[in-house]
């Protein structure tokens, strides 16, 4: 009969303790076992007290570090939009004791380069303080063809671990405010009244009647005490900051100001106590101990004591209207205590009273200080820089070559009608931009575009969207801004012949082939036709799977040959080597057969590039087509159809047609008008000269006769 009840609380009872142990797990992500390489000596971890899942390293009761996950604290979108997540260890002076890759989503490091090539990048950085600047190229050496991967990798493990050790009190706040700057030039002369009125000076007035009932409560309360009346004046006191110029200058007199100033060290400040009444605030301990204990200062929760070194006996006033004062002293603020003149502090008044023969008790009273404004240049607060603003400054050499290649195309883009005209300046140029392409753009700045950047964009619009990922590596951001413009200007063509270094690679490849007279294979066009539909199918495959796994879509991707022939320089697996090997030999053959059959990343640029806004290719002519076919069988890349008309979805913007369509010696409708006007000519040279009388001058002239006439 109970034993329902008895399996409700067992099952109650293993729940809860399945609850304690998630929480258990979740509070400690960090094992033990993981963290034996950067600290063999440890034998338990602890949660730290910490705004981020970190860990104290232990060993028995002595603290040896701590250990983190950087995707906890510093997640930072690598080049494939997903931070990359590293185990770190910091001992307790700052050093960097660990450093293991746990995950990435890097596309170049899932296929291609070794995931030990990473690691190593990353233990660069044991034995590296917290606030060491190591750099990609200079302290730490790069991984050729993941550059932006292991920049992101580094920045991540410093960022993370500043942060951490910052927040355990390792060192200082990276992020703190730096402290306020006393404005030297802004002072006015002043009386007492107006300083006091604007808040320079400040008053702290207690009377007995308000200092007897703080002790009310308390042992002290009427042990040996002398009443006093409860409206009389316990104590009157001012005080102000005196770097300021409006206040020291005017309370010390100009002499007495800039002979303060010169005493005082870079980072030490002056504060100025005046008062008056039965009560005194320097108090007799401080001959005795050297330390006034009536009387401190607090910022940030930190408390300024004094000790006699730091004390300046105040003579008389300088300034018109001050009070008499029974005690005017100085207070030194030393650069240890970090004292920031731009923040509030509080002025801390103690006042003690015998609570019994060898007792006293003790009540505070505070008096807050801003300073004004006007007397103080507040910085603005540190930003950690964006990892792609370093990028960038870092790569400006590579961003000034490439502008300076992609502002030479677009003279070429606007202004090929006037270059078709000229073959023997355009042909040279065009061989030029193949190897500028192939060389720099590719081989040296790996900046070769790919249809992974089109799924991790496409993905990244679909999810969590981040400029920076995309900024990370700026010539990849240029060259597709570039392209994104072009595509809506003049189609795909601009990017795939002139900026595709694999393309360039092919062409310059064909060229050769043509030159050594190798035989060229052209599919018939219906076959041609109907293999132009492969690319766009590997892309809508690789498209269906990055909607399941954007990894595996990467991986997919490898139908590209970029990756081994222009990334790696074809430093890789011989089965991938042989693959691109195959394509390029190949295109000796036929020209271009990758970009034109297989090629994924020109069937999504085709895509968006039907919204193109102008057809600046030249087919005008009524015979283009029908009957003339010489543009088609010259288009080496077979985007002209039979009928004449371009298909920009095919074309790679060489401008040989364009060439053709202005050759008066091998465009029929050009070669008619140049036989035509060289006939002509011919025929007004060959007219006879006879001398005829202009009645209007005068004078007699030559007149060639009509050949007709001349019969």
């Amino acid at each position: 009969m109970h034993r329902p009840a008895c399996r409700l609380r067992a099952l109650c009872a293993w729940l809860i303790a399945a609850g304690l142990l998630l929480i258990a797990t979740a509070s400690q992500a960090v094992e033990l076992s993981d963290i034996k390489a950067g600290f063999p000596s440890a034998n338990r971890l602890e949660p730290a007290d910490s705004q981020w899942p970190v860990s104290r390293v232990m060993q028995d009761d002595t603290l040896l570090g701590y250990a983190f996950e950087t995707v906890d604290v510093a997640p930072i979108p690598a080049y494939s939009g997903k931070p990359i997540n590293l185990l770190v260890g910091i001992d307790t002076e700052g050093q960097i004791t660990q450093t293991d890759v746990l995950g990435h989503d890097e596309p170049i490091m899932l296929v291609g380069i070794p995931e030990s090539k990473l690691e190593n990048f990353a233990d660069k950085h044991i034995g590296a303080h917290v606030n060491d600047h190591l750099k990609v190229g200079g302290e730490l050496d790069a991984v050729s063809g993941a550059t932006v991967t292991v920049i992101v990798a580094g920045d991540t493990i410093m960022r993370a671990a500043r942060l951490v050790a910052a927040d355990q009190g390792l060192i200082a706040d990276p992020a703190a405010m730096p402290p306020a700057k006393v404005l030297d030039d802004v002072y006015d002369s002043a009386d007492w009244q107006t300083l006091v009125g604007d808040g320079t000076i400040r008053r702290l007035h207690l009377t007995h009647g308000e200092v007897d009932e703080a002790f009310v409560g308390t042992p002290a309360e009427d042990y040996m005490h002398t009443p006093q009346p409860a409206d009389k004046t316990f104590i009157e006191l001012f005080y102000t900051y005196l770097n300021a110029p409006m206040a020291g200058r005017n309370l010390l007199g100009d002499s007495g100001y800039e002979s303060l100033m010169a005493e005082l060290e870079p980072g030490e400040h002056a504060v100025a106590l005046m008062g008056r009444g039965d009560y005194s605030f320097k108090g007799s301990g401080y001959v005795r101990g050297g330390i006034f204990d009536r009387v401190e200062l607090a910022q940030h929760g930190s408390s300024i004591s004094f000790h006699d070194s730091d004390h300046i006996r105040l003579g008389d006033l300088a300034i018109d209207g001050a009070p008499a004062f029974s005690e005017r002293d100085i207070f030194i603020v030393r650069e240890d205590a970090a004292f920031d003149p731009g923040a509030p502090w509080q002025l801390s008044l103690l006042v003690r009273r015998a609570s019994g023969p060898l007792d006293t008790e003790f009540v505070r009273f505070n008096a807050d200080y801003s300073i004004p404004e006007a007397y103080v240049e507040r910085p603005e607060p540190p930003k950690e820089e964006a990892i792609w603003v370093q990028v960038w400054r870092d790569k400006a050499f590579q961003i000034g070559v490439l502008g300076a290649g992609l502002v030479v195309l677009t003279g070429i883009m606007l202004f090929q009608d006037v270059l078709a005209r000229h073959p023997r300046i355009l042909n040279p140029l065009r061989l030029g931009f193949k190897f500028y392409t192939l060389l720099f753009i590719g081989w040296y700045a790996l900046a070769q575009l790919s249809v992974v950047n089109i799924l991790t964009f496409t993905h990244a619009l679909i999810t969590d969207f981040s400029w920076g990922s995309f900024l990370i590596d700026p010539m990849m951001f240029i060259l597709w801004s570039f392209v994104a413009v072009t595509l809506l200007l003049w189609g795909r063509g601009v990017f795939c012949g002139w900026l595709c270094p694999f393309g360039a690679l092919q062409d310059l490849v064909n060229q050769a082939a043509r030159k050594l007279k190798v035989k060229q294979i052209e599919v018939p066009f219906g076959l041609h036709e109907r293999l132009w539909a492969i690319k766009y199918l590997i892309l809508l495959v690789l498209f269906a799977v990055s909607l399941h796994s954007l990894g595996a879509a990467e991986r997919y991707a490898e139908v590209e040959p970029f990756k081994t022939a222009i990334t790696l320089r074809f430093q890789r697996d011989w089965a991938f080597v042989a693959y691109a090997i195959g394509l390029i030999a190949v295109s000796a053959f036929n020209h271009k057969f990758y970009c034109r059959y297989v090629c994924p990343l020109g069937a999504g640029l085709a895509i968006p590039a039907r919204l193109r806004l102008f057809d600046w290719l030249k087919r005008h002519r009524g015979s283009c087509g029908t009957p003339c076919q010489i543009c088609a069988h010259e288009c080496e890349v077979g985007a002209i159809h039979p009928d004449g008309h371009i298909n920009a979805n095919e074309c790679h913007y060489c401008l040989d047609c364009q060439i053709l369509y202005h050759d008066e010696h091998r465009c029929p409708p050009m070669v008619k008008r140049r036989k035509r006007r060289e006939k002509a000519a011919r025929m007004a040279e060959d007219r006879p000269a006879v001398a005829t009388h202009d009645p209007k001058v005068g004078k007699s002239k030559l007149e060639r006769i009509p050949a007709l006439q001349q019969e």
